[in-house]
């Protein structure tokens, strides 16, 4: 396999879920060294297992990544520890759909507001020093289609993904010049294990799976896509 990211540093924030898990295990099979900053210990032990001959080059930590004093000491400790980070990846977020807005109650739009907007917020703020300091770097946030395409019952949702592009959308633009990408992804409903539960009767051979969107994200992180900043990458599927 192509080694693109041989010797590079990669923080992969969710890296244990569902799209985290494959974009964590592509980046250790092309050798990448990855730090992720988790949520669930079993589920790191989990994704240990899943690498195989490359778990020395995975390190992880339970951070809350939208802590930004703890985040800030995790990306600190991995630069001191690496000399340097290349990448960051964000894919931690989360779905509250199904009821209109005023019969939401507004902790559901706080707690979308922080998983899919604030994590973004608080890993940017953590790693884009580092990256200017090196004048090189890549950002790519995970939002989804639903930034663009705003059904009803997801309010809280989509306007939190929208939020998300927009704010990823304006770093780049803060960024330009500097040698630092950054980008977002939009998927449709991505075929993990947590998604065909929750929908049992779908189709879901026309969800995206996890590693055709992680080889998307691997190549927005490589110096083949050194060309796209300030993207928003649909990555529908057949659906």
């Amino acid at each position: 396999m192509e080694q693109r990211f041989s010797g590079r540093s990669v923080l992969v924030s969710g890296g244990t879920g569902g799209l985290g898990r494959a974009v964590t295990l592509a980046f250790l099979a092309e050798g990448a060294y990855v730090a992720v900053p988790y949520f669930d210990a079993e589920e790191f032990a989990d994704l240990q297992n899943a690498a195989r001959d490359n778990v020395a080059w995975l390190e992880g930590q339970s951070v809350d990544v939208t802590d930004e004093a703890a985040i800030r000491r995790f990306v600190d400790d991995v630069i001191a520890k690496r000399g340097r980070l290349d990448a960051m990846v964000n894919t931690v977020g989360g779905y509250a759909g199904g009821l209109k807005l005023w019969d939401m109650d507004a902790a559901v739009f706080d707690r979308m507001l922080k998983l899919n907007l604030r994590s973004g917020f608080a890993l940017s703020r953590a790693v884009v020093p580092a990256m200017l300091k090196q004048g090189q770097g890549a950002i790519v946030n995970v939002a989804a289609k639903a930034a663009v395409d705003h059904a009803a019952g997801a309010s809280a949702y989509a306007s939190s993904k929208a939020a998300a592009v927009a704010l990823m959308d304006s770093l780049a633009a803060d960024l330009k010049g500097t040698g630092v990408r950054v980008n977002s992804i939009l998927p449709s409903i991505i075929d993990t294990k947590a998604n065909r539960a929750a929908m049992p009767d779908a189709d879901f051979s026309k969800w995206p799976k996890p590693e055709e969107i992680a080889r998307v994200i691997l190549f927005l992180c490589s110096e083949d896509a050194a060309v796209i900043h300030g993207a928003a990458v649909p990555v529908y599927g057949n659906s």
